[in-house]
């Protein structure tokens, strides 16, 4: 009889305990600002970090306390820069919509090596000995550290071993610029249709020394076909979002390295 009692005493100490913490909780939780909840309940869930916070939480209660400004989220691009402004109450303009692109073609076979790596399968462990293998110190490394960090899976490589981004996978957050330690990989504005592969600012003469396409300043593209949106800029051309296509088709032909890219 003795146990009965104190396991029911004990019992009731402990709902009596569970009432009382229940009852703390709702007198002491802070009210959450209806805004942030709201803007939480609309956020992507990708928690990729390129809106510049740690993920889609710190931004919206960033947004929320008015630290951010809406429209920095690139895989809700702009409907959900639009939903957010609307909570704040904001007109908020966006910029066209922008996707990663690898800026090199120069595959094993085309680009000259140094030495032969061995190391680790990444790039910027590679990089640490004499800035990788690649006789072109500005190429590609192929060792795929961009699709290792790509959360959408949007990189892969090609037969050839090189690497390509797919625009319909890509959601534009810019890991892959970050983590590539020759910053080969670039975002451009998702629209663009014909790039310039090449990401070496190195005379022509010494570009063509370590790959076979590489960009060598040329101007051919810029001076005969000058609608096409093509500008040499330190040795690199490097091309315009919006161009009249049949020049730019052009220009692509009549470039000697073959560096012009249709997306």
């Amino acid at each position: 009889m003795a146990i009965l009692y104190a396991f029911l005493i004990i019992a009731g100490i402990g709902a009596l305990l569970g009432l009382g913490l229940a009852i703390a909780d709702k007198k002491l939780a802070i009210e959450k600002d209806e805004k942030l909840i709201a803007l939480e309940q609309i956020m992507p869930g990708a928690n990729c970090g390129g809106c510049g916070f740690a993920g889609c939480a710190d931004y919206a209660a960033a947004v929320a306390s008015q630290k951010a400004e809406p429209g920095l989220c690139a895989p809700g691009g702009k409907d959900l820069a639009e939903k957010m402004g609307k909570i704040m109450g904001i007109e908020v303009t966006v910029g066209e919509k922008k996707v990663a692109y690898i800026f090199c073609k120069g595959s094993c076979e085309k680009t000259k090596k140094d030495y032969d790596y061995r190391g680790l399968t990444d790039c910027n462990a590679a990089s640490l000995l004499f800035r990788g293998d690649n006789g072109c110190k500005s190429g590609c490394l192929h060792l795929g550290s961009c699709m290792a960090v790509c959360d959408s899976n949007a990189i892969y490589k090609k037969e050839d071993g090189t690497l390509a981004v797919d625009r319909t996978k890509c959601i534009g957050c810019g890991k892959c610029t970050k983590v590539c330690p020759n910053g080969v990989i670039k975002l451009i504005e998702d629209r663009t249709q014909f790039v310039v592969a090449c990401n070496s600012h190195d005379k022509g003469a010494d570009v063509r020394k370590v790959c076979e396409v590489g960009c060598i300043g040329c101007k051919i593209c810029q001076v005969k076909f000058p609608e096409a949106g093509f500008k040499v800029e330190d040795n690199l051309a490097v091309s315009s979002p919006v161009a009249p296509e049949d020049q730019a088709v052009q220009a692509m032909e009549a470039c000697p390295r073959k560096v012009i890219t249709r997306r």
